[in-house]
């Protein structure tokens, strides 16, 4: 391709060799419609495209958020309700979704197979230029909110599904201070407001602002069109001109975020958090320093300022983290570097404090930061970051995420602020000159200039408040109780018809002439056969070794799997404390803080932690085991070796005042993901009530160990000397020759250099032997209802099936996808209001449905207990059926990273899967036919009839539903 020639209506702009990322960039201009697009060509099969509008909101009644969902829920040429659903049932993606940015919405797909791609490409251009919003204001009612009432004696309420979202998001404090962070530093631009909606002000939407919002920003002219991978550009702009572009005109787009003035003085913010009746306000505040830094089309600021949030607040050795956590002002440090927006925003955040603490707080960050900037930063503490940064570019590993997708989002960090597309995209350069210049102050400028220097700061307090939800509850009702006694009659009755409208449209099925619109592959585009991650099973010292050989590009990913079946059942808490302490506490030749630099100087990363893995077929059995993952250079192996043995074998435990930190670390984080994770919380809690392995999972690392490391924390004091004894004697227990298992994942040609250096590291292991503790795990249906201030619930109920007499079909997959996006989606996402709902059935029996940020509990419950008749009753034809296998496949398809596969291969290994299993269960999934489907009804509603529940949810909720539970708990103190 040339530039300055046009392809189909786009004008090549510009071309650029992107070597860092091995691509060829091509930005292209559609002359017509004024829409943009940028090309990253290069050899990946696993294709990504996206189309993104810059959407940045008036206010904060959520319109960017509500037009996501809305787009996709049927359009001009694919009218089915939900066409993003049928292509999640159908297609063989790899990745497929919608996200909602503080001034951006995008739509990416992504897949390996061409057809597909296409197929996937063509739904969501057509869903966001031609939605049936326009048509069908039910859309906006059932994805926004709405008034409902059933009948003119009932209370009105609000329902919606991105309400019930954002009441699950604002119940979660971290969330809500994210969000006033913005707030705090941008309050005249579009950051000021909240873009995903505030359940508070979400209500004051119109149909027709949400239309005209859609007109406005939704036009190629204030499109950004991004494509990523090995295929035919022409043919693709030809596509996108021929079906779409060309019929727009381009139009000017009043679409620019507002930019920030600086402060003149640092502004103070101050915002209350609901906490439930039982929790103490004390100790539970957070505060948080904000700056403005730059913007985002620096690409030097934006790489140097990531580099120096992890150097200055992510490590053990991090000097302001330390010296925040020595104060004791509070029990958790982290920070937060937000690159994603026009005026990037830097954090300092203190968890676990107190409101007093404020000004406390601003002098040790003023008087840490002036010493380094005075002093000097360590050495070694900037070439650590350093490293371990361009390590993770170098990889370009995103852990199940397509590479193509994470670097079309960098495009946009520049992209929508009219710089070109690539800016983020090209490290070499800006890591060499930020190397160059460590030795002349590089970083103590950035503290002095962006920080000490900057006014255009905030200080932020987000302290607890009991009773904050009940009064908005009380609030609420009053409200909704004014407006319904306001209301004539023929207003109450329309309000009744336009509820009864949206739920016949919610319950109506999608005639098959619509349905056969939705493109869909066939099962000859399905390979028959399972992909073969054969592993090389070989011996070192007698010391199994189970060898990946895969190209790495130069990295050996090392995995140590020790057997802890020797650690007693009382002990087993202290397996994960201790992977939460190995690396962060003194050894016997590094103190903590060098030993975080020396691994963050040689290594990618040393990560400890433990995981029952379920013997595939069985129930009962499993194998508990501690891993240590890490990775490194080739060249490096032998420093990681040395780090390996000194962590593993010399690590010691008698620092008092490191173990408190840590304790109180890990407690902080956990609380961090419980509302964010809130259904898979609940579903491994209520598995432990009859499963051994999720009984192992849930001390380890669900809520059993919550509840371990909330009293080490507060009972610190009188445990510390148990504590240290404890630790140390699961560590000899576990770290053991015979209990070693090793993997590698590595090119074949540098599987010998491995070989010859890890002998070394093994012979460091002694030859104890510790006899298997049979456990007697106490299995019992506790049917939990953890209370909290939650707005929401998160509702879970489970049984194992392989105990009520049945066994592990692939056809349980397909049931799988059936569930989830056919029964589940239905009944608990659109008609019920909440975000989400799962379905999961395991190879050790265990089954789960759970729902994510529900506004219901009892009728959830009650959905999941007429599942079992309505696969009774389920009727499909051949095409539909065609449709769910696909989507069942794409998940066992999902392309992986060598070190996934690698991770992969041993876990089979580990659980007794063998490649006949995998091929068994993927024929069984390509045979799956609706009798089959049918014959599970009688496996649901036996296990459903078991009655193991568990919710997470609101105090009030769970109290006017006491009666499913035996257990009333307030999850946090």
């Amino acid at each position: 391709m040339h530039v300055g020639e046009i392809y189909s209506g786009f004008k090549l702009l510009e071309q650029k060799k992107l070597e860092d990322i091995n691509s060829i960039g091509m930005f292209f201009y559609h002359e017509k419609s004024g829409a943009k697009l940028f090309f990253l060509e290069n050899k990946d099969d696993n294709k990504v495209f996206s189309i993104s509008f810059r959407t940045p909101p008036d206010d904060s009644r959520g319109v960017p958020h509500i037009l996501e969902h809305s787009v996709l829920c049927g359009s001009k040429k694919f009218p089915v309700k939900e066409p993003f659903v049928e292509l999640v049932k159908g297609s063989l993606n790899t990745f497929l979704n919608a996200m909602t940015f503080p001034d951006k919405t995008m739509y990416p797909v992504a897949s390996v197979n061409d057809r597909d791609f296409e197929n996937l490409m063509d739904v969501y251009l057509d869903a966001v230029f031609h939605p049936n919003i326009y048509k069908y204001p039910e859309i906006m009612m059932q994805e926004g909110w709405h008034y409902e009432l059933n009948s003119k004696e009932e209370d009105i309420a609000y329902k919606g599904v991105v309400y019930n979202e954002m009441k699950g998001a604002f119940s979660s404090p971290e969330s809500i201070l994210f969000r006033k962070m913005l707030e705090s530093l941008y309050p005249d631009t579009q950051y000021g407001v909240e873009s995903g909606g505030d359940p508070e002000v979400i209500t004051q939407l119109t149909q027709q602002q949400f239309l005209d919002f859609h007109s406005k920003y939704y036009h190629p002219s204030n499109s950004y069109i991004y494509l990523y991978g090995d295929m035919d550009i022409e043919e693709k702009l030809k596509f996108l001109d021929s079906e779409y572009l060309n019929y727009f005109n381009r139009r000017e787009v009043n679409s620019d975020v507002l930019v920030q003035e600086p402060f003149h003085k640092r502004r103070e913010m101050v915002t209350e958090y609901p906490v439930s009746s039982a929790e103490k306000e004390e100790d539970k505040t957070f505060l948080s320093l904000n700056y403005s830094v730059g913007t985002a089309v620096d690409n030097e600021l934006y790489l140097a300022f990531d580099i120096l949030e992890h150097m200055l607040l992510e490590t053990p050795s991090s000097p302001l983290k330390k010296a925040l956590i020595d104060a004791e002002i509070g029990k958790d440090v982290f920070g937060v570097f937000e690159s994603g927006i026009l005026q990037p925003m830097f954090g300092i955040v203190v968890k676990g404090s107190n409101e007093k603490e404020k000004y406390r707080f601003q002098e040790i960050v003023e008087k840490t930061l002036k010493n380094i900037v005075d002093k000097g930063m360590d050495k070694k503490l900037m070439e650590a970051s350093i490293n371990i940064k361009e390590f993770q570019l170098r990889e370009a590993d995103y852990k199940g995420y397509p590479k193509g997708l994470i670097y079309g989002m960098k495009c946009m960090d520049g992209w929508l602020y009219d710089s070109e597309p690539w800016i983020h995209l090209t490290y070499e350069s800006v890591l060499n000159k930020i190397k160059s210049q460590l030795d002349n102050g590089y970083f103590e400028k950035l503290i002095d200039r962006h920080i000490l220097k900057n006014n255009h700061s905030s200080i932020l307090v987000i302290k607890p408040k009991r009773g904050l939800e009940e009064r908005k509850d009380e609030l609420l009702k009053e409200k909704l109780k004014n407006f319904k006694d306001s209301l004539s009659e023929d207003e109450i009755e329309k309000i009744i018809q336009d509820t009864m409208k949206l739920k016949k449209r919610q319950m109506e099925r999608d005639g098959r002439e619509n349905l056969m619109k939705i493109p869909l592959l066939s099962l000859k585009d399905i390979k028959p056969d399972a992909k073969k991650l054969e592993l090389v099973n070989k011996k070192i010292q007698d010391v199994e070794v189970l060898f990946y050989p895969i190209f790495t590009n130069g990295i050996y990913y090392i995995n140590l799997y020790f057997n802890t079946e020797g650690v007693e059942e009382k002990f087993i808490p202290y397996i994960s404390l201790l992977s939460t302490v190995l690396g962060k506490v003194s050894t016997e030749n590094y103190y903590y803080e060098d030993l975080a630099k020396e691994i963050n100087i040689y290594t990618g990363g040393i990560n400890y932690f433990s995981q029952p893995f379920a013997k595939n077929g069985s129930s009962r059995k499993f194998y508990p085991k501690f891993i240590v993952r890490s990775k490194v250079l080739i060249n490096n192996l032998p420093k990681l070796l040395s780090i390996l043995k000194e962590v593993i074998n010399h690590t010691g435990f008698d620092e008092k005042k490191r173990l408190r930190e840590i304790i109180q670390e890990t407690k902080s984080r956990i609380e961090m993901t419980i509302f964010e994770r809130g259904h898979i919380v609940v579903a491994n809690h209520v598995s432990s009530y009859f499963s051994p392995a999720s009984k192992y999972e849930d001390m380890l690392n669900g809520l059993e160990f919550y509840k371990f490391i909330s009293d080490l924390e507060n009972n610190f004091e009188s445990k510390a000397d148990e504590i240290r004894h404890n630790l140390e004697r699961v560590s000899k227990e576990i770290f053991t020759k015979d209990n070693l298992l090793l993997n590698i994942t590595c090119d074949e040609r540098d599987y010998n250099n491995f070989e010859d250096n890890v002998g070394e590291l093994i012979s460091e292991f002694k030859n104890n032997r510790f006899d298997k503790i049979p456990y007697k795990l106490d299995l019992e249906a506790k049917n939990e209802g953890l209370m909290t201030s939650s707005k929401i619930q998160y509702v879970a109920k489970a049984y194992n099936y392989i105990d009520l007499g049945y066994s592990y079909s692939g056809s349980l997959q397909v049931l799988k996808s059936i569930a989830n996006y056919e029964y589940l989606w239905n009944q608990v996402r659109v008609q019920g209001g909440a975000y989400g709902s799962f379905a999961s059935f395991q190879r050790n029996g265990n089954m789960f449905f759970t729902s994510y940020r529900d506004p219901n509990l009892r009728n959830t419950v009650e959905i999941y207990d007429r599942a079992g008749e309505f696969f009774k009753n389920f009727n499909a034809d051949d095409r539909q059926m065609v449709k769910y296998i696909i989507g069942t496949i794409s998940n066992l398809d999902f392309p992986l990273s060598p070190s996934m596969e690698g991770e992969r291969a041993a876990e089979n290994y580990i659980r007794h899967v063998t490649y006949e299993d995998l091929q068994k269960e993927r024929k069984e999934i390509l045979d799956t036919k609706v009798e089959d489907i049918r014959k599970f009804s009688d496996l649901i509603s036996s296990a459903m009839i078991k009655n193991n529940i568990c919710v997470l949810g609101n105090e009030q909720k769970i109290k006017e539903n006491k009666s499913m539970f035996k257990n009333l708990i307030n999850l946090f103190e």
